[in-house]
């Protein structure tokens, strides 16, 4: 059997863990030969691949990044997804040899396996995403690293905001789903963490920073890219859209900051995180988590488990449906968002 392996969208930490798991037990246990595409897509459609075994994945599980790159680009050369785009996909893969794809990729990623999967092109899927948000997982690898990144900057802005009595705005990223900001405040100890999935009012939010203060602390506030303020109609954005055609989110920090500042008269500073999220080694969670769905994908290859995702339930690794992975975006439930706003301020 022939596999293509192929990431696309956003970088995550954990991806080329993921790589090595699913070469090591595809190439090495089942027989496997794989290939990978370089940048994605893009490598797909102009024959851009690389032979993947053992020499090419030696050493690779703790680097960041990922050794076969990344991209944004359609897979879809019609942009539709229809009949015709199909029999593109599969006459590239008659020319490859291919006998099935291994996507590493979030939501987006596995939409697309979905689609390939309905017209009859066996894909399997990885779920990386730092933001946490596909179904029919308990977690994404990536999301963990970005976490505890994001822990270690509330830390070090709690040192320099309590030194100079300053209210300190982190902005973290997350798109539609709170996840990395809940478990970053709450790691954190942060005073108010506010989410896309609850929208809270400026007069409430500076209630709690003067809660803080009031005590004779200094609040540092945790905010989702994707946050509104009550009233608002729209996330805060930048120029430009993103590869999806969606607005670009971000800044909400900045325009939270000075509304703070003007409200409490305490000095307020923001910082948004950023690609920093993304970057630099994986924890060890998430390298776990990534090699056991690697080789989980490359098993379910094997056994003819197309059309499903390898999903993290409990400790267990389980080949959940597509459907059920990009059914619903996972967010945030209120009752956890409950349990962490009764300790806010």
């Amino acid at each position: 059997m022939r596999i293509g392996v192929l990431c696309s969208g956003g970088d995550s930490p954990g991806m080329n863990a993921a790589i090595r798991g699913a070469v090591l037990r595809g190439v090495e246990v089942h027989g496997f030969e794989m290939v990978g595409f370089m940048d994605g897509w893009r490598g797909f459609h102009e024959a851009d691949l690389v032979q993947l075994d053992r020499p090419a994945v030696r050493g690779i599980s703790p680097l960041g990044g990922v050794i076969l790159g990344t991209s944004r680009v359609q897979p879809f050369v019609g942009g539709q997804g229809d009949a015709a785009d199909m029999r593109v996909i599969r006459d590239r893969m008659h020319g490859y040899g291919l006998d099935g794809f291994l996507l590493v990729g979030g939501n987006g990623t596995q939409t697309v396996a979905k689609m390939l999967s309905d017209a009859g092109i066996r894909a399997i899927g990885l779920p990386k995403t730092i933001d946490n948000d596909l179904g029919g997982t308990d977690y994404t690898f990536g999301f963990d690293t970005a976490v505890s990144i994001a822990s270690e900057a509330i830390d070090r802005l709690r040192t320099t905001g309590e030194s100079h009595r300053r209210c300190m705005v982190l902005e973290v990223m997350g798109r539609g789903a709170g996840w990395i900001a809940l478990h970053a405040g709450m790691a954190g100890g942060a005073q108010v963490t506010l989410i896309p999935e609850r929208s809270e009012s400026i007069e409430q939010i500076c209630d709690w920073v003067l809660s803080v203060r009031d005590r004779g602390r200094s609040s540092l506030v945790v905010v989702a890219e994707g946050f509104k303020l009550e009233g608002s109609e729209a996330e805060v954005t930048r120029e430009g859209l993103d590869g999806f055609g969606r607005p670009r989110l971000g800044g909400v920090a900045e325009m939270l900051a000075p509304l703070i500042e003007r409200r409490t008269g305490i000095e307020t500073r923001a910082t948004v995180l950023g690609h920093v999220q993304r970057g630099g080694s994986p924890t060890a969670f998430d390298r776990v988590l990534a090699t056991r769905t690697g080789i989980a994908a490359a098993d379910a290859a094997r056994a003819g488990q197309w059309g499903t995702m390898a999903g993290l339930r409990g400790d267990r690794i389980e080949m959940v449906s597509l459907e059920e992975a990009v059914g619903r975006l996972k967010t945030v439930p209120e009752a956890r968002y409950e349990e962490a706003r009764l300790n806010f301020g």
